[in-house]
């Protein structure tokens, strides 16, 4: 089962469905959301993702870990981060934050987190993460968190959501255990 986690500044904790309103008021603003194509941003989406997401959490062992990312100083929703197990020995992060929150750390809070749990509690030995190459919020934090950048892969993805383009490129980052270690 999927347990809390703390940073800093931030609470990690399972999604709960007294997040609605928080939770769609940043992932229905195209601000948000525009580079993504798999989170919600109608009401009814908004709900499915964070039942599913409370599902997930009681899974044993669990498999797709979708925090709820809160402040400490005032338990408000700012944003989410998942860390995914995708098959043997693989694993993915990412993370979302609401723009009112952009330029303050919390997406590098966030990164650091999955990684922590990803290399010290579910000892994996390599973390891989990826998002649209416009994103250059997303891929800064993963360089912020000593991820190296493994590849450029072209028209792989569908565009974000206010592209003309079917298609849009995507980076991906990852790190080893022996290079996070010498991070800490």
């Amino acid at each position: 089962m999927m347990k809390a986690l703390e940073t800093e500044r931030l609470i990690l904790r399972k999604f709960s469905p007294d997040d609605f309103a928080a939770l769609y008021s940043f992932v229905s603003r195209p601000q948000n959301t525009i580079y993504t194509f798999f989170w919600p941003s109608f009401e009814e989406e908004t709900r499915t993702f964070i039942s599913s997401s409370i599902k997930k959490a009681e899974d044993v062992p669990c498999e797709d870990f979708q925090y709820a990312a809160v402040t400490k100083a005032n338990n408000t929703l700012i944003g989410s981060c998942n860390f995914l197990l995708s098959g043997v020995g693989g694993s993915n992060i990412g993370w979302i934050v609401s723009s009112d929150y952009w330029k303050h750390g919390y997406g590098t809070e966030m990164g650091k987190a999955m990684l922590r749990l990803g290399f010290e509690e579910l000892n994996f030995q390599r973390i891989i993460a990826c998002c649209d190459a416009e994103n250059i919020g997303s891929w800064r934090v993963m360089e912020k968190i000593g991820m190296r950048r493994e590849g450029l892969f072209l028209d792989c993805r569908r565009a974000h959501k206010q592209s003309k383009k079917g298609y849009s490129d995507e980076v991906t980052y990852a790190i080893l255990r022996d290079e996070w270690e010498s991070l800490s």
